[in-house]
């Protein structure tokens, strides 16, 4: 099985088998951490997909500062 995914993942470089691996298993870890990201994206999306404005509450309308005379 690994054979498959280090060809999937591109022609194999290195001088050995062993830095083969090595440089495929690097490859996975980027493919995971743009998979991840990706499921992050489509998720955000995916949440605010048909978002409906809310009425603001009206403490956020006010100054963070009391007025002072």
């Amino acid at each position: 099985m690994w054979r498959i995914w280090a060809k999937a993942l591109g022609e194999k470089h290195g001088r050995t088998d062993r830095e083969a691996d090595i440089i495929a298993g690097i490859r996975t870890l980027i493919f995971i951490s743009y998979l991840v990201t990706n499921f992050f994206i489509i998720s955000g999306v995916i949440r605010h997909w048909n978002d409906v404005p809310t009425k603001r509450l009206p403490l956020l309308n006010q100054p963070i500062q009391e007025k002072h005379p």
